[in-house]
């Protein structure tokens, strides 16, 4: 069986989310085998150590031009570390979508994108699943792994292992980096604006989605954010409607936030929306579209009309 990896993505030495997801990713490829976390930065020996305790290796690469990812010099790294024939997993974000695909031509292997199952291992085919056309059509793929694969894993595709048990190893692969230049050069992080409401900080989130159909219906859903003490966030296609300002888009292009309880309320699921929800938390889906790739990740699962839903829930609500 071929050595499984993952690639930890982590934000001011916390690590994401996925990091412990990709721990019950790899045990679905190889119950029996633990994988290694490969961590690249700079000053992130409290980060490795605190991955220790999820994964029995982890191999960290610590250099002060790795102080903002550069997905360019990263893939020259992690070509330069990782055996011939290994698997690494990746999530699937912006990320990850701008590393795996270069990484996998450099490291002449298979490329699997957007992956949130597997099927299990025939001999050196490994089944996966995965999705397209927006999440309406999953996609069973078999694919040899011989030569190794590159694997992108969709966040929240795969509950985290919270066992936290593996007292790990520390292994230090600076020295083998190999070749740091790159053509990319950071300049600045631009922060996100606020806007009248920090979303980022709030418990309780009414997401609107395309299911909303008009600017004068958000008013339901402000209803019913009242009506919880909550605040109305949205998925993409609202702000690029200028229906709601920026800082109030969830998502891989708007704001990553932690809420306790998230109501998405017409939104279809994608993974850009879904790489904005962080930290697990309990979410309702309503959806008229049965087939929403939304109702996937939801603890529950509504299929209804908003614009009919909303108003009855709302009444409900304020009348407890």
């Amino acid at each position: 069986m071929a050595k499984i990896f993952t690639y930890i993505t982590f934000k001011d030495g916390v690590p994401d989310d996925s990091a412990l997801e990709l721990v019950n990713a790899a045990k679905q490829i190889a119950p029996d085998e633990s994988p290694t976390a490969v961590v690249v930065g700079s000053e992130i020996d409290a980060l490795c150590g605190e991955l220790a305790a999820s994964y029995t290796e982890v191999w960290k690469v610590d250099n002060e031009a790795f102080a903002y990812p550069n997905a360019e010099v990263i893939r020259n790294v992690l070509s330069s570390i990782l055996p011939q024939g290994c698997i690494l997993l990746v999530p699937h974000d912006t990320f990850g979508m701008d590393l795996s695909p270069g990484l996998s031509i450099k490291m002449d292997t298979v490329f699997m994108p957007d992956t949130v199952g597997f099927e299990g291992l025939e001999g050196s085919m490994l089944k996966c699943i995965r999705q397209e056309y927006g999440g309406a059509v999953s996609t069973h793929v078999s694919f040899d792994i011989t030569k190794g694969a590159i694997i992108n894993i969709r966040p929240g595709a795969f509950q985290p292992d919270e066992s936290k048990t593996a007292a790990g190893q520390l292994v230090d692969k600076s020295a083998d980096a190999g070749d740091l230049s790159t053509k990319r050069v950071y300049l600045e992080t631009v922060a996100a604006e606020v806007g009248d409401v920090d979303i980022t900080k709030e418990d309780v989130l009414v997401s609107i989605g395309r299911g909303i159909e008009d600017e004068d219906n958000i008013e339901i859903a402000e209803d019913l954010a009242k009506a919880m003490g909550a605040v109305v966030s949205c998925s993409r296609p609202i702000v690029d409607a200028k229906w709601l300002e920026k800082s109030r888009q969830v998502g891989t292009s708007g704001q990553t936030v932690k809420p306790k309880v998230y109501l998405a309320c017409g939104i279809s699921g994608s993974f850009q929306h879904l790489g904005g929800l962080k930290g697990n938390p309990f979410v309702v889906a309503i959806n008229k579209n049965s087939k929403a790739p939304i109702f996937q990740v939801a603890d529950v699962g509504i299929e209804a009309d908003i614009l009919d839903f909303l108003p009855e829930l709302t009444e409900a609500i304020e009348e407890l």
